[in-house]
């Protein structure tokens, strides 16, 4: 099932700020399995499993949306020109495969222009060209064919998405990137549908985490949870070139992270609350599963944000490890999804009246 799910949802484009297909789509898998959702103003979608009211409530949540492109500029001779949304890496985009989202049904493949290999000079073969001067060919031949192809400026552009399989564990696609996230939470949503006891649980679906980190932001403030635990990749160090970003391991077990923070004008970032940290250890323990551990600069998530709502939420940031964080393909291991559904399980089902967040009561 995990697979199949994931494989679905990289295959849908969402872009942030576009993320209604993907929500559609999340929506009515969630009522395949007789469970209600609502959504917000901004496209934030929610599932709320009521559960003991003395207990801390808890918001779970994870972003449907992914990064890209919009329509900059139409050039007379029908090329594109495209301004990036969220942290598209330069260095990746020549040559890459696209979609321009006009609506279901209309959408327009193209390609980022990459200038003939015979045409360039050797001062350029080692040069990464800036996306300013790239320009996607749609196969148009005017601007008037743009136009009447529904591409306009604002027009949001991904990746081309596809998916698939990397040997009987692995899956690579356009975007892990939170769509793996959205299949764990997916995954959980039976188990949330069939208990018995536990604290309220808001299963929540949440937009422009790749624009600016803060499309979950009016949620939280609506639900005011008392816990948050947000879903998002952790960067894998299982490779040649990332060996020194820490043990993060595909296949190896969900992450837990222990410090985040962004730096670069933000001064964002979240230290997890220790008596949650302290409860995935033990689920983790209890379910016989090996938790990672993850420290980064350079990485944050919205949750860097929902934790200063109100009064304060007791935050932590869980996951899974990936490989080619924000590339047109990234990479994950199934199994690594379905012990991460079993962790969020565990740890959800020992929160009850007694669950303590004063900090006073933990260890120093």
């Amino acid at each position: 099932m995990m697979r199949d799910l994931l494989m679905l949802l990289m295959q849908i484009p969402g872009l942030s700020g576009n993320e209604d297909r993907v929500r559609q789509a999340i929506s009515k898998t969630l009522a395949d399995l007789c469970v209600e959702s609502r959504s917000d103003r901004l496209g934030n979608l929610v599932a709320t499993f009521e559960g003991d009211p003395g207990a801390p409530s808890v918001m779970l949540f994870t972003h449907m949306d992914q990064l890209g492109f919009v329509v900059r500029k139409v050039e007379p001779d029908g090329f594109l020109r495209l301004e990036r949304l969220g942290g598209v890496p330069e260095r990746a985009l020549a040559s890459q495969a696209v979609l321009i989202c006009v609506g279901q049904g209309r959408d327009v493949p193209g390609v980022i222009a990459n200038k003939s290999h015979h045409a360039t000079p050797p001062g350029e073969k080692y040069h990464v060209v800036p996306y300013r001067e790239l320009y996607v060919d749609a196969g148009f031949a005017s601007a008037e064919e743009v136009a009447e192809a529904g591409i306009q400026i604002g027009t949001p552009v991904v990746y081309r998405p596809q998916s698939f399989a990397l040997g009987p564990h692995r899956v690579a696609g356009t975007s892990v990137d939170d769509r793996a996230g959205c299949a764990v939470l997916l995954g959980l949503a039976a188990d949330l549908a069939a208990r018995k006891s536990g604290p309220t649980v808001h299963l929540a679906f949440t937009v422009q985490e790749e624009f600016n980190l803060r499309g979950a932001l009016p949620l939280a403030q609506d639900l005011k949870p008392d816990i948050a635990i947000q879903i998002d990749l952790m960067l894998a160090s299982d490779t040649p070139d990332s060996k020194e970003l820490g043990d993060m391991y595909l296949g190896a077990g969900p992450g837990m992270s222990l410090y985040s923070f962004h730096g670069r004008g933000t001064l964002n970032g979240v230290l997890p609350h220790p008596a949650l940290v302290r409860l995935f250890e033990a689920s983790a323990e209890a379910q016989g599963l090996t938790l990672q551990r993850s420290a980064q600069t350079g990485v944050l998530t919205d949750l860097s944000y929902v934790q200063h709502v109100g009064a304060g939420v007791a935050s932590i940031d869980l996951g899974f490890p990936m490989r080619f964080s924000h590339s047109s393909l990234e990479v994950c291991d199934l199994r690594d999804l379905d012990a991460l559904v079993m962790l969020l399980g565990e740890g959800v089902s020992r929160i009850g009246p007694d669950f303590s967040l004063n900090r006073d009561e933990g260890q120093a």
